[in-house]
């Protein structure tokens, strides 16, 4: 998964300065921020639609645009799979319900 998501940076950001008119990304980065966020919550709802249909093909083909959608997310926000990594990192081992408690005392 690891080299998945490496590769998928890598297109992402060599699709950043192609032509909008034969790069999606390129095209959705054009747009902004909020419209690259507002797929990314397209992506979420799609997820879950299947899901709760029970659709597993569904899941993963929405699970994918789902993380294309993050990753040109992250890239126009300069960050990256690693950073959400480096956070799972630093919550393995501990639980859900502490570390959910400890954000909403911050």
């Amino acid at each position: 998964m690891r080299e998945a998501l490496e590769q998928l940076e890598a297109t992402i950001a060599r699709r950043r300065s192609a032509d909008p008119e034969t790069s999606y990304v390129a095209r959705l980065l054009g747009k902004g921020r909020p419209k690259i966020a507002q797929k990314v919550g397209e992506e979420a709802v799609e997820i879950v639609i299947a899901a709760i249909s029970g659709d597993k093909k569904g899941v993963v083909m929405e699970g994918a645009d789902l993380l294309f959608h993050l990753g040109v997310l992250l890239a126009e926000m300069g960050l990256s799979f690693d950073d959400i990594g480096a956070e799972l990192e630093r919550r393995d081992g501990i639980s859900g319900i502490a570390e959910k408690a400890a954000r909403s005392k911050g």
